[in-house]
């Protein structure tokens, strides 16, 4: 007993759905179906046109894309040849001023001790000194008041 709604489920599904087939179909295929389909078919070729169109477009904004890129990436590299060329030019400036000062300064020390040799024999006098000293008591004194003997 169960199979049996089954089966009449089973037949009323099928003529269910094969019963809208038979109304569409009912008038067979005409010339203003075909004309449909022609104009169907021209409108996909259009509409196939378009897309290629469109995807020229696409390959065309693409290449613009890479042009881009590329020029961002040239510009990248020369502001970091900049970027060098002006570390490069501070740590020059940099070492030149150290170099110059520590040779101006070793050079005023040279210039300031012959200067000093020159204008008096001041080290030959505080030996005279030293010598007169041995002698001389005030002058004996004098020398080691002032850190000299």
């Amino acid at each position: 007993m169960k199979s049996l709604p089954r089966k009449l489920i089973v037949i009323i599904t099928i003529f269910l759905f094969s019963l809208p087939i038979h109304v569409f179909c009912a008038d067979g295929f005409t010339q203003k179906d075909r004309e449909l389909l022609l104009t169907l078919k021209i409108k996909m070729e259009e509409i196939d046109k378009r897309f290629e169109q469109i995807d020229k477009r696409f390959e065309q904004i693409d290449k613009r894309f890479e042009q881009i890129d590329k020029r961002i990436d040239q510009l990248t590299t020369f502001l970091w040849i900049i970027c060098s060329i002006f570390t490069a030019l501070t740590a020059v400036t940099i070492g030149f001023a150290f170099w110059d000062r520590r040779t101006i300064i070793k050079k005023a020390k040279e210039e300031a001790i012959s200067e000093i040799e020159k204008e008096g024999r001041l080290k030959d006098l505080i030996y005279a000194l030293r010598e007169l000293s041995k002698t001389d008591t005030d002058v004996a004194r004098i020398l080691k008041q002032f850190n000299l003997l």
